[in-house]
């Protein structure tokens, strides 16, 4: 089998998927390295499955059950695989995938118990870290809110470690809407407050019913009046001498100590 070269039209196109206009335009977007291969193509969601040389002799098995389920999997040059790739070391494994974000009902009409709200978060690398906490602690769902990154982004796959295909994900620009819809769902909206009226350790009964929690924007946190529309403000305790905690740090404990008392 002839290698394709990267000035195929197959992986010219492929290639243009980095840039987030092309995403939109395609409906598509890219999945590389072994662990968000694995994953999408559980999901099904992989309509062409590219791999190097070196990842068909160390991923084999992958690639062939990607084929055994239909995928078309094609072998690139190693200059390929490096112009697919957006890390400095190429894994040689990239998917082409559909998108996968769904609109907010979606989420809200299932019946939540627990969900994740960053609101205008920014950095993908940060985000990708927040889906993978919520996948790891059992969030239903992760509901990217205002102006706010593409979760389909690389850096934020690759943060994800493949968990952007296990939990629902929804963008919606506007926070007011994303908060009268949350609310209307009988669900309880948190903000994470440094300032917070309720201490985490005391807020056990709060995860007894349907929670929302809000996060804020890496540089600005919260915004204020955002934080007021909460019902409630939650701080996390700090009993050593550090002045705050960043943002997926905070995710972490906020939804861990949610779900503790949710299972």
């Amino acid at each position: 089998m002839e290698a394709l070269s990267e000035r195929n039209p197959r992986v010219v196109s492929a290639v243009k998927l980095q840039r987030g206009a092309q995403r939109r335009k395609a409906g598509r977007f890219l999945a590389e390295g072994a662990n968000a291969v694995a994953a999408a193509l559980e999901t099904a969601r992989v309509h062409e499955l590219f791999y190097s040389q070196a990842a068909a002799e160390r991923d084999h098995a992958l690639i062939a059950g990607a084929s055994a389920a239909g995928v078309r999997t094609t072998l690139v040059s190693d200059r390929a695989a490096e112009h697919l790739a957006e890390t400095v070391t190429a894994p040689g494994l990239v998917a082409v995938c559909d998108l996968l974000d769904v609109p907010l009902a979606t989420i809200l009409d299932a019946g939540p118990r627990m969900l994740a709200v960053p609101v205008e978060m920014a950095e993908p690398g940060n985000a990708g870290t927040v889906i993978r906490v919520a996948d790891a602690v059992g969030a239903d769902g992760v509901v990217l809110a205002g102006d706010t990154v593409d979760p389909h982004n690389g850096k934020c796959v690759r943060a994800s470690a493949g968990s952007i295909f296990h939990v629902p994900i929804a963008r919606h620009r506007d926070v007011a809407e994303t908060l009268d819809a949350i609310a209307a769902a009988g669900i309880t909206i948190l903000a994470t407050a440094a300032n917070g009226e309720v201490d985490l350790d005391d807020a056990d009964e709060l995860f007894t019913e349907p929670v929302a929690w809000l996060f804020g924007n890496e540089a600005h946190g919260l915004d204020p009046a955002v934080a007021r529309r909460a019902d409630h403000r939650v701080r996390i305790p700090i009993r050593g001498r550090a002045e705050s905690l960043n943002l997926a740090t905070a995710a972490a404990i906020c939804l861990y100590a949610n779900s503790r008392v949710r299972y």
